[in-house]
């Protein structure tokens, strides 16, 4: 018997959806970052991106716990010297609440060509409603 290993072309690609409303970011972006690298599934495979694609809806409705909303910060840095911006998450969840769950998602997924082809099957959406309707994705709950 010998071991299966997936290959690219054979990989089928389903479309999941995630409601990030009341849920903490924690659990969402594990889940996220489970289905986008494809370790769900009984076929995954490490060197080969067998992962599925993700959406993320409600992301305006996602809980921090305890003082992260005062005491977490975004950062982002420019390239140029002095370049670096903190933003609060408080103000950040007020503006832009996608940016809180792609950099959670991000951390979660391994730092490689693989990580990184995965991240562009992530789509967040701050609010209920998303475009991708044609694709029939499926429900999953967060636990």
């Amino acid at each position: 018997m010998s071991t299966f290993m997936a290959k690219k072309e054979e990989i089928n690609r389903k479309w999941y959806v995630i409601d990030a409303a009341g849920k903490t970011l924690g659990k969402v972006a594990v889940l996220a970052a489970t289905i986008l690298n494809g370790k769900h599934k009984p076929e995954y495979t490490p060197h080969v991106d067998c992962g599925d694609c993700v959406i993320v809806i409600n992301a305006s409705q996602v809980v921090l716990t305890g003082k992260k909303l005062d005491q977490k910060y975004y950062y982002r840095h420019s390239g140029y010297v002095g370049g670096l911006k903190a933003t609060k998450y408080r103000t950040l969840m007020a503006t832009k609440p996608e940016m809180a769950v792609s950099p959670a998602v991000k951390g979660m997924l391994p730092k490689n060509k693989i990580g990184s082809a995965s991240l562009t099957r992530l789509l967040v959406y701050k609010n209920g409603e998303h475009k991708q309707q044609a694709q029939q994705p499926e429900v999953v709950e967060v636990k």
